[in-house]
């Protein structure tokens, strides 16, 4: 399944113009700065703004101005969340959910609710009347009320954005849930990288209306000629595996295409999935392999290029060291370093030279 948008809109600040082609499953985050044109072009996609060109996903058309064609948000197979629950007050949860279900007609009544109402974990609410909801538990009736319907394609405009730190902690993991558990492609809006880091399979970087750039989330944190490289929290996000736990000094070893990590311990058992999230500020290097060092992780790297930035300089490592000789392998693995550029100087750092770079901090999403 793919979703193709293909869409220009004029706006008072910016003129939305994208032609995108996005994954069928998993997570495809819109991110950029406020402004930039993210919730026009949710709006563009579910058929609220009426922008031209043409909208489909696969053999769906939902739009297509050549044909003279448009349908209406309300007969497209989509489930829509904004920040704001928008529940019925009158209405206890339950009621909420039929509501959702009633609107969609037959295509929703062999959807299996039950199986959501478990993933999103609110089966305890369904007496509950919304106000008597905490802001997580709201948002996570809302996302229910959405898949209620039966979508083909989920458009979550920043749901986390109206909740406290402790609210947001509370429903993120049941986002991952989603992410995993269900075949459904979702479009999520955030100006938020923590959220992107955790949720997001896809990016779109948008930049007044345009797209800077598209692709696989690894790729593009990886990418230092991008703005996300410029970013306080500029790092990578490497998927991995749990290899073993050393109970004795609470720590977890998790493997990946070019290395391993030392993190903190993690409750994932051996063999399960993981995120690493590596930040650029945490991330040093050096000529030779350190020795009596209180950092744990030390690994072989290729420098890829360096990218000065006023008095940083900005590195790009591939992981592993030496580049792949067959292309058709696994795609490389890469870090991010930023250093002072003084540093780069004294080291005489040049593309192609092998290093070891030094990972001081290790975030498990």
């Amino acid at each position: 399944m793919t979703l193709t948008a293909c869409l220009r809109l004029p706006r008072r600040d910016f003129t939305l113009d994208v032609d995108l082609q996005l994954p069928g499953r998993g997570v495809t985050a819109l991110f950029g700065a406020s402004g930039c044109g993210k919730t026009t072009l949710l709006r563009a996609l579910a058929g609220l703004e009426r922008a031209a060109g043409r909208v489909a996903l696969d053999e769906a058309v939902w739009q297509d101005d050549g044909r003279r064609l448009f349908v209406p948000p309300h007969q497209r197979a989509l489930g829509y969340v904004i920040q704001e629950a928008a529940l019925f007050p009158h209405l206890d949860v339950r009621a909420n959910l039929a509501y959702g279900r009633r609107r969609a007609g037959p295509a929703a009544q062999g959807f299996a609710l039950d199986a959501v109402i478990d993933l999103l974990g609110i089966g305890a609410l369904m007496a509950r009347r919304p106000a008597t909801l905490s802001g997580g538990e709201r948002q996570r009736v809302a996302i229910a009320r959405a898949l209620a319907t039966a979508p083909r394609l989920l458009l979550m405009d920043e749901p986390l954005a109206a909740l406290d730190a402790p609210r947001k902690a509370e429903i993120l993991p049941y986002l991952e849930r989603l992410q995993r558990e269900l075949a459904l492609p979702v479009v999520l809006v955030t100006h938020a990288m923590d959220e992107v880091a955790r949720l997001a399979d896809h990016l779109v970087l948008l930049d007044a209306g345009q797209v800077r750039a598209a692709g696989p989330l690894a790729t593009l944190l990886a990418r230092a000629d991008l703005p996300l490289a410029r970013q306080d929290d500029a790092g990578v996000v490497i998927a991995a595996r749990v290899d073993h736990h050393d109970t004795a000094y609470g720590l977890s070893r998790v493997v990946f295409d070019g290395g391993a990590l030392w993190v903190g311990a993690t409750s994932a058992a051996p063999g399960a999935p993981v995120r690493a999230r590596v930040l650029a500020r945490d991330v040093s290097v050096a000529r030779v392999r350190p020795q009596e060092s209180s950092v744990v992780n030390v690994l072989p790297v290729r420098l890829d290029s360096l990218q000065a930035d006023g008095h940083t300089t900005l590195l790009r490592l591939r992981l592993g060291g030496a580049a792949p000789q067959d292309a058709a392998q696994a795609a490389p693995t890469w870090l991010l370093a930023r250093i002072t550029r003084r540093s780069a100087d004294t080291l005489a750092l040049q593309p192609g030279d092998a290093l070891f770079a030094q990972v001081k901090g290790v975030a498990l999403m």
